[in-house]
């Protein structure tokens, strides 16, 4: 090898060094590492409000019409799905005014209005688990009962059951980030401590989108026979956010 050559060689490997540390060193980082993880599962609740409501001119006629509507209501829905739970949500008796009450004379002392009918409803709130059943138990209340609202989710059992698969689908997307961040700072995994896992990063387990699905149905007039409704409960998507600290070595 000739004199030049070999100088060339020894200025080079006594500049490597140097070389592969003019980057900043990582040792001692502090980096904040946000991960994301969900589950999903179909729904096995259903929450389905029933109303009714009824006018006349006589207050206590249009009460004793909601009362008896709703008791036969009540009973048909028990009957048909013994396990649900039933909740009385609202009693109300509005008082309807014409639209254009008659003028009167000014030299007169000005009257109140006088209520020309009433309005008067009640809805009742029956959640179930009996999803199989729903259709059948809602055509049968209404008969004599509406529905005003629908919505599906899950119960309490199955998001508490559902929480350790989260926690850990969470965790397990935090672990790949740390993996891919040490990637991009050429360390290695084991040179990553963990220092803080902050579960309450986000806030929000259950972000917007992502709420059961609802159902809103009109009044209908009461039939001697229902044909049953048609239901898709969907699933439900359960989320979770942390933020861990982990430090370098």
């Amino acid at each position: 090898m000739s004199l030049s050559k070999l100088l060339l060689l020894t200025v080079l490997v006594a500049a490597s060094p140097a070389y592969a540390q003019s980057g900043p060193s990582t040792a001692g980082t502090l980096v904040i590492v946000p991960a994301f993880g969900e589950v999903k599962h179909a729904n096995d609740e259903a929450v389905i409000t029933f109303s009714v409501e009824e006018h006349d001119k006589d207050k206590a006629a249009a009460a004793a019409r909601v009362n008896r509507k709703m008791k036969e209501g009540t009973e048909i829905v028990r009957a048909a799905d013994p396990g649900a739970r039933l909740k009385t949500q609202g009693y109300y008796t509005v008082p309807i005014y014409q639209d254009s009450p008659p003028p009167q004379p000014m030299q007169t002392v000005q009257r109140p209005p006088v209520p020309v009918a009433w309005r008067v409803g009640q809805y009742l709130e029956v959640k179930t688990n009996n999803l199989a059943a729903l259709p059948k138990t809602a055509a049968a209340a209404q008969k004599v009962l509406a529905i005003s609202n629908l919505s599906f989710g899950l119960s309490k059992e199955t998001e508490k059951r559902l929480d350790d698969q989260r926690i850990a689908e969470t965790y397990k997307n935090l672990n790949e980030r740390i993996a891919s961040i040490a990637a991009a700072m050429g360390r290695k995994p084991q040179d990553a401590v963990l220092d803080t896992v902050d579960f309450e990063a986000s806030g929000n387990y259950a972000p917007a989108g992502t709420a059961p699905m609802v159902m809103s149905y009109a009044r209908a007039k009461v039939a001697d026979q229902v044909p049953e409704p048609s239901f898709e409960p969907g699933e439900t998507t359960l989320q979770m956010r942390l933020v861990g600290k982990v430090k370098f070595k």
